[in-house]
């Protein structure tokens, strides 16, 4: 892999590449705005209407074996002949192209058409994300590229907080997340014609901007060879969990308090919205190693900044009328944060094995406890979730040489466990309850903490120690 340093461009690109990170938030979580809309609008049945987030992040898993495929039928990795920059720029014309399918879709009424423009949105993300991460990674010292990746992931949270915002007022002239009545299915048409635009905006900043070009520059072995690695195989698992217990702890909270607290959906919006913002305050803090803070400054700083994140849910939930103090017990699970942040020293095995077993203990206190305490400790999963994806990125494909390109592809492609845990969650509050349901994220969460103890063996066994070259690098 090419050796750069953080010299001033290097950060300069790396600040660049932060700014993807917002529309992979930003369009994410605004599909919760998306499916209740589509569930009336279509007379969709609960389960139909779930297919939304489906076809997302599936189409993760789909662009992975499309990139994959197309490599071995030109014989040769198509990042390392492209590079990187221009892999972000063909994933932004490609998500282009899925909004602009809203337009004919809204037309024609058509639920299977707006299904297929946010699928092809998701194959954009999907190679943007395959070719973003391992950019980041690259403009510095691979120990510390979940540093980078937490920066992003600061970002990504921002989109995810403000996204469902600006999408539910431009379409329905509020900012609540119920669909206001007689407000049609046409009215996704312009502000997906809006996104598309900036989309193209976007394909062409990066088309003419003075971005280093960066490949893989050693011999590219074009197949399953990289599976070889048990770090990749076991990561791929890994993302697969971790992407599964977010988006499912999420997913089905809403049905959770309406069971176990009795809120209508004029009261869930402010306890889904502080799950999302959980990720935030976790990756602001975590960003926080990007900068060349004093250790008292900075200290200072791990504390304040998950505050920071917690008022600025706190307000955007203001922003919709909505009742914040019954949020504010919630500033005892940020002190939980702040600890387990100063126990991991940045480390990515020793950030793994603490912050998965945090969220084995919250999942068990939400199954086996009821009320207030149940509730926001299955919430806090997303503090517990916040900073493990850039951990299992860099352990999974940490010494993999010229199989860098193909292991960013596979992990991308395990996505795929946003699209299928939800549903196996779904299945088993049917059939056990919606507070037991929560084993689905639990187990996500005991795969996370085996895959820590796993990965550092694994490393040490080929001569890389993460945590040690971390420490090395940030003072630890």
């Amino acid at each position: 892999m090419n050796d750069f340093k953080q010299s001033t461009s290097h950060r300069s690109a790396l600040y660049t590449l932060m700014s993807v990170w917002f529309f992979w938030g930003f369009i994410a979580a605004s599909n919760g705005i998306l499916i209740p809309m589509f569930k009336e609008q279509f007379e969709l049945q609960q389960w139909e209407s779930q297919l939304v987030d489906f076809a997302f992040y599936a189409a993760y898993f789909v662009g992975s074996i499309l990139y994959l495929l197309i490599s071995v039928f030109t014989g040769g990795d198509i990042l390392n002949r492209i590079g990187y920059r221009q892999g972000i720029m063909y994933g932004f014309l490609i998500s282009a192209v899925g909004t602009l399918l809203f337009i004919p879709a809204a037309s024609q009424h058509s639920f299977f058409l707006l299904l297929t423009g946010l699928f092809v949105v998701g194959l954009g993300f999907s190679l943007q994300q395959t070719s973003t991460q391992p950019f980041m990674i690259a403009l510095g010292d691979p120990a510390t590229g979940a540093q980078r990746i937490n920066l992003g992931g600061a970002v990504n949270n921002f989109g995810t907080t403000i996204g469902p915002v600006i999408i539910s007022y431009v379409l329905f002239g509020t900012v609540t997340d119920a669909a206001p009545e007689g407000v049609g299915i046409e009215a996704v048409k312009v502000p997906f014609l809006v996104i598309g635009a900036i989309f193209l905006l976007f394909a062409l900043f990066f088309r003419f901007s003075n971005l280093p070009t960066i490949t893989n520059d050693e011999d590219i072995e074009i197949g399953t060879g990289v599976l070889k690695y048990p770090q990749l195989v076991l990561g791929m698992i890994a993302i697969f969990c971790y992407v599964g217990a977010e988006v499912t702890i999420g997913s089905n909270l809403g049905e959770y308090l309406k069971q176990t607290q009795n809120l209508d959906s004029s009261r869930i919006s402010e306890y889904v919205s502080l799950f999302w913002g959980s990720m935030m305050m976790g990756r602001w803090t975590a960003a926080l190693a990007n900068f060349n803070f004093s250790k008292a400054v900075k200290n200072l700083l791990t504390i304040l900044t998950p505050f920071v994140a917690f008022g600025v849910v706190l307000f955007v939930n203001s922003l919709r009328g909505t009742d914040v103090t019954p949020l504010y017990i919630y500033a005892i699970a940020v002190f939980v944060l702040i600890a387990a942040y100063f126990l991991s020293q940045e480390r990515p095995v020793r950030t793994m094995l603490i912050f998965a077993g945090g969220g084995i203990i919250a999942m068990l206190i939400g199954i086996f406890t009821t009320g207030q305490l149940a509730l926001f400790s299955l919430i806090s999963g997303g503090l517990f979730c916040s900073v493990l994806w850039p951990c299992i990125f860099s352990l999974g494909t940490a010494g993999l040489g010229k199989y860098t390109n193909q292991g960013s592809a596979y992990l991308i492609m395990m996505i795929l466990g946003g699209a299928v845990v939800p549903v196996i969650q779904g299945r088993l509050a049917d059939s056990i309850g919606i507070g037991l349901s929560y084993v689905a994220p639990l187990v996500c969460f005991a795969y996370l903490f085996y895959f820590g103890l796993i990965a550092k063996r694994v490393l040490l066994k080929q001569g890389l120690d993460f945590d040690r070259d971390v420490a090395m690098k940030t003072g630890h």
